[in-house]
């Protein structure tokens, strides 16, 4: 094929093949696409275009409030019903502080009531002196994707109205609501004095006596009285040697995979009641030993001292931190004094008692705090069981054997551990959150229990079915209204890209009704008495709202349940966007693997008809992340915007793998991770190609970060004829290297899946990258201690000795997310240049 372009016609010949004769075609230019190329600016032009950019994140991030806790007023006087806490950022702060709303027990119907955001303290700065955390609190932060600062979290004890929260390296607690009645005014908190070094960590309330609380300090477990300042060390594990080899014990606290890969961050809990008829306290935690842990060394953020941190690291196949349960136990006499703590261990090992068991996923006690309760995995994450362990099975910790054996016999008979609960799957397991209202299966009663501690349980609903999800996963709660039997829980039924606040009977189920609003996304706070939620929502084109809403429903027919809009927390209008700032368009094609498949496109400001426009895919592609769905866009999203004014056709896509479509959709990866994403991304751009005719498939750059970058790498490495460019961010690079409760889940351990580590592990294909320079950006953070920088050392060592072509660009200062504002700013001048000059 020839192609010979003039100024007013183009000429197209076609030799001989396969009997064809010679032909040649004379048409109008006017009917040829031609392609549009993206004004090239300066460096300097290119950094006013994303300080103009990010004028607006601050606008869009952050904002909203969250974390909700509905108090309910306990008489009837006065015209509020109920106080409704929150976390979020007033008018003219850049921190999260904690603020509360008054609920009217009446409002007009003709008219929009906009609650006023009120102060619950009074001239109080909770973000550290010039935003230097301790190392602790930099690595927790990391964990939970954490961007805000100020409060982030908070415990409350709705009996008294206490809160207790952590802020400036310091604790603090203040006090509203509960018996006391509420205030009127700002609150000066009071801050916890302390005799420890070093920060204090996951405080919470003790829900038995509320002048205690609990803390972790130094890799231990403490207790103090907030009213006298007594203070206890409940544990002894950590010896605070600056030697992370010689010091591998820590008590209460989750470890890294368990907080990266399993989303839970605490390590200890209290029982919510104290033990009849004496003034004692328990609390279960997680006594972790990782002796056998790898160490791996990352460059420390103070560089001109040339230290470098040491963190315990499971790489696949290597060992796991052991894990067991144990109880603290504490006495206090009347005035509240420490009388004296005893520590308790399992009368059995925990490796005897759960044999198999790898992780310990989820913890907790029974809402009468007879039993604590543990969700259990295997390594393979294939196996789970929900265990109740009664607080008997634990006896004092000593080293005499006699002593010990008095103990066991003073044991009452039959107690034993039950399991109440088990799953199995050949794909894995997606740990749900349970919290405080999961409790409620203690309800269902202790039957007759077999040698291997199975209990027969009174009844197994089924409560939900289908290809869609519950979702109870990344904070998401599950609410139990046992007076009335139902469950209200968010999920996805209506569509994959909607969340909705659903209620369903355990009594009589078979109905599931949801209570939002379709055309929008919803994260939802359900209130403790079920007759308020509140929804925090959005769609593509609506920033978020936050609305309050009441529950009506009848006595005879619990679900039955109307909500009925009471007031704006948050309104749309709220939010002033630039005109430049234009939502994405969604669509969605079958693709060949027999999924439907869901993406978005951003559509160039300035398309011109006929013109082709170079295009960026953007992707993640991974499981527990999806990028399609309708919410506003911010934050990251803005980047794509800015991308979409400048010229550019910008494209996302949720191929197989991608979380929130069923564990048959995520569970394509199985074993394969890396071998059929790109597939579908290629499948998705011919889509939009097709369908918007403004995309130009000869000039496709594809960018992400983490599995992003990964896949960006894959793509060029697999598929060098559709992209052009590639800029990695971040990337996993050779799967052996990543951790034990990621890697493993989706790929098994490597000796039972050597083929698919070695086809997913994209430093071992380099030989395939183009020989073309221009086309490999990759991007990392020197700090990085979740994809260590060596994924991309041992990248770019195996790209030099392949002899290709690469650019590279270090941040010294950032771990996985970049966080310092010039960083971030400097990573998006260098996506846009790297761009102008070479798509």
């Amino acid at each position: 094929l020839a192609v010979c372009c003039t100024r007013s016609c183009v000429t197209v010949s076609m030799s001989s093949v396969d009997g064809l004769t010679d032909s040649t075609e004379v048409v109008d230019m006017e009917d040829v696409p031609s392609q549009f190329f993206v004004e090239k600016h300066s460096w300097d032009g290119l950094r006013d275009i994303i300080h103009c950019s990010r004028k607006y994140s601050g606008m869009i991030a952050n904002k909203a409030p969250h974390d909700f806790q509905f108090v309910q007023k306990k008489d009837d006087s006065g015209p509020h019903s109920h106080r409704l806490y929150y976390l979020g950022m007033p008018y003219g702060s850049r921190e999260n502080s904690l603020l509360y709303s008054e609920i009217p027990k009446k409002v007009r119907k003709e008219a929009l009531l906009v609650l006023s955001w009120k102060q619950m303290l009074d001239h109080f700065q909770a973000t550290p002196h010039q935003g230097a955390y301790s190392r602790e609190e930099e690595l927790l932060r990391e964990r939970k994707r954490l961007g805000a600062f100020g409060i982030t979290s908070y415990d409350y004890h709705p009996q008294t109205g206490l809160f207790l929260f952590q802020a400036s390296n310091s604790l603090f607690y203040c006090q509203d609501g509960g018996n006391n009645g509420f205030i009127s005014a700002p609150v000066k908190p009071v801050e916890v004095k302390t005799q420890c070094s070093g920060t204090r960590m996951d405080p919470k309330i003790c829900p038995g006596n509320h002048n205690f609380i609990a803390f972790i300090n130094n890799n231990d477990l403490w207790m103090a009285n907030i009213k006298t300042g007594e203070e206890r060390r409940l544990t002894f594990c950590h010896k605070g040697l600056d030697n992370v080899k010689e010091d591998p014990k820590s008590a209460g606290i989750a470890t890294f995979v368990i907080q990266e890969e399993f989303d839970r961050f605490t390590g200890y809990w209290w029982s919510p009641t104290a033990v009849e008829g004496q003034i004692w306290m328990r609390l279960l935690y997680e006594e972790v030993d990782e002796t056998d842990v790898e160490i791996i060394h990352v460059p420390s953020p103070a560089l001109e001292e040339r230290k470098a941190d040491a963190y315990r690291y499971p790489r696949t196949g290597s060992k796991n931190p052991q894990a067991t349960l144990k109880l603290a136990e504490i006495k206090t006499d009347l005035q509240g004094r420490i009388i004296s703590t005893q520590d308790k261990e399992l009368v059995v090992p925990f490796n005897s008692l759960f044999p198999g068991t790898e992780y310990i996923a989820r913890a907790g006690w029974t809402s009468d705090g007879k039993y604590g309760w543990a969700v259990l995995l295997d390594r393979s994450q294939r196996k789970l069981q929900l265990v109740l362990l009664p607080p008997a099975l634990f006896i004092p910790v000593t080293d005499d054997p006699a002593v010990r054996q008095e103990h066991i016999e003073a044991i009452p008979a039959n107690t034993q551990p039950y399991i109440v609960y088990e799953e199995a799957t050949d794909v894995w397991i997606n740990v749900q959150t349970v919290d405080k209202s999961f409790s409620y299966l203690a309800s269902f009663g202790i039957q007759k229990v077999r040698r291997d501690f199975t209990c027969a349980i009174k009844e197994e609903v089924t409560l939900t079915s289908g290809e869609w999800e519950v979702l109870a996963r990344h904070g998401s709660k599950i609410w139990v209204n046992e007076p009335t039997k139902v469950v209200y829980f968010q999920g996805t039924k209506d569509t994959p890209l909607e969340h909705h606040l659903y209620v369903v009977s355990y009594d009589s189920p078979g109905e599931v009704v949801r209570l939002t609003k379709p055309g929008f996304s919803h994260s939802c706070s359900v209130s403790q008495n079920f007759d308020f939620f509140v929804s925090h929502y959005s769609n593509v084109s609506t920033p978020p709202c936050v609305h309050v809403y009441k529950l009506n429903s009848c006595e005879d027919e619990p679900l039955s349940l109307v909500p009925e809009f009471w007031a704006i927390l948050v309104c749309a209008s709220s939010c002033r966007l630039p005109r430049r700032l234009q939502p994405p368009r969604d669509f969605d094609f079958a693709g060949k693997s027999g999924f439907q498949l869901y993406g978005m496109v951003y559509k160039p400001h300035n398309l011109q008809p006929g013109r082709k426009h170079p295009t960026v895919l953007f992707v993640y592609g991974g499981p527990q992340v999806q990028l399609v769905n309708n919410t506003f866009k911010g934050m990251k999203y803005l980047r794509l915007n800015t991308l979409a004014s400048l010229g550019y056709a910008v494209v996302v896509i949720d191929g197989r793998g991608s979380c929130q479509r069923g564990l048959e959709f995520e569970g394509a990866l199985k074993n394969k991770m890396g071998q059929v994403e790109i597939e579908d991304q290629v499948e998705g751009l011919q889509y939009v190609a097709e369908k918007f005719n403004f995309v130009d498939l000869s000039r496709v750059a594809i960018h992400g970060w983490s599995y992003g970058g990964f896949l960006s790498l894959m793509g060029l490495i697999q598929r060098p004829n559709v992209f052009k460019l590639a800029i990695a961010g971040a990337p996993v690079t050779v799967w052996m290297a990543y951790d034990t409760g990621y890697t493993e889940r989706y790929m098994d351990v490597p000796e039972n899946n050597q083929q698919g580590y070695e086809e997913g592990s994209v430093a071992l294909h380099v030989d395939k990258l183009p020989s073309e320079p221009n086309r490999l950006l990759i991007l990392h953070g020197f700090l990085d201690e979740n994809v260590h920088f060596f994924h991309t050392n041992f990248l770019v060592s195996q790209i030099i000795r392949a002899g290709k072509p690469y650019q590279l660009q270090v941040y010294p200062n950032e771990r996985h997310s970049i966080r310092c504002p010039e960083s971030g700013e400097h990573y998006e001048i260098m996506l846009l240049h790297f761009l102008q000059q070479y798509l």
